[in-house]
């Protein structure tokens, strides 16, 4: 197939299932609430940072809740957040197993169904794929830094931030040749190390076609820009909003009122980023599956 057609076949696959948006959307929301929460508690660190010209302590806003709250109630919103952090760190994982899945096998005609058993079966492998690619996160990359500048000083902490960025620049050369691996690891069940390396050869070897493939998906570095924006953004408008309704109405209820606002925001950028992320994944998974009935150009005889 062409990139041309792949491109076409994905798309009308993400439209087509609405299990494969359904936990592309459960992705997105869960990765969605976690970036906001890193970069929501670095906005308040630069805001404490530039009102009272120190920095502000990393559990303040714990203290403000143990201090205003009953105690009880305070004790059930630490354990509910902790809860929630869990499921947002992990569950995404077990969402790639099933969004690859389920598109391969609605592109094999094959019934769309099965997502929580390729996700758990799967969950593993692609957490440890995904953990090499940590520092490929830009939210990560801005909370480690955001730490540096609080709690380094002088020429050790540039040095450490140059260091963080340079392996955010490896990190990303790796997620391009790590792009099979999920992969191979759902659709033919390989271990990590084999599954990577297979995503290396395959991308080497057809580096043409996926580069045509990447200048046809530029809607990838469109999402790309539009998370980063909508992420940083996002708990700035929620802020922003507390501060201006606490001017006029009491505290507590401006603080519903941008709660709830935030939690609009999120779930309307977490269901646009559902289609772009079902549609990508999608997209990767037909290419893997036609290239793996290629031969490989270092074998001469089957």
């Amino acid at each position: 197939m062409t990139p041309r057609e792949i491109i076409a076949a994905a798309w009308a696959i993400t439209i087509r299932e609405p299990s494969l948006r359904r936990w592309a959307f459960t992705s997105s929301l869960l990765e969605t609430l976690l970036r906001v929460k890193l970069i929501g508690y670095q906005i308040y660190f630069a805001y404490e940072y530039m009102l009272h010209g120190e920095g502000a302590g990393f559990f303040d806003v714990e203290l403000w809740l143990y201090n205003v709250l009953p105690l009880w109630l305070f004790i059930i919103l630490i354990i509910a957040f902790g809860l929630l952090v869990v499921v947002e760190f992990f569950f995404p994982h077990i969402c790639a197993g099933a969004i690859i899945g389920l598109s391969a096998k609605s592109y094999r005609h094959e019934p769309v169904k099965g997502g929580l058993v390729l996700g758990l079966y799967n969950f593993f492998s692609i957490f440890a794929i995904h953990e090499f690619l940590t520092l490929g996160s830009l939210s990560t990359i801005i909370t480690i830094c955001s730490l540096i500048l609080r709690y380094v000083d002088g020429p050790l902490g540039s040095l450490a931030i140059g260091m963080i960025l340079i392996l955010f620049a490896f990190s990303l050369l790796l997620k391009f040749f790590f792009s099979f691996a999920e992969e191979a690891v759902v659709l033919q069940k390989m271990g990590i190390f084999e599954a990577i390396g297979r995503s290396f050869k395959l991308i080497v070897s057809n580096l043409s076609h996926i580069f045509f493939l990447l200048l046809l998906l530029f809607v990838i570095s469109l999402r790309i820009v539009v998370n980063a924006v909508a992420v940083v953004l996002i708990p700035g408008i929620i802020l922003g909003l507390a501060l201006l309704l606490t001017s006029i109405l009491p505290a507590a209820i401006s603080y519903t009122i941008a709660g709830l606002v935030g939690v609009g925001l999120i779930v309307a950028a977490s269901y646009l980023f559902a289609y772009i992320q079902a549609f990508k994944v999608t997209v990767w998974t037909i290419t893997y599956l036609e290239l793996i009935k290629v031969k490989d150009l270092d074998v001469i005889v089957d």
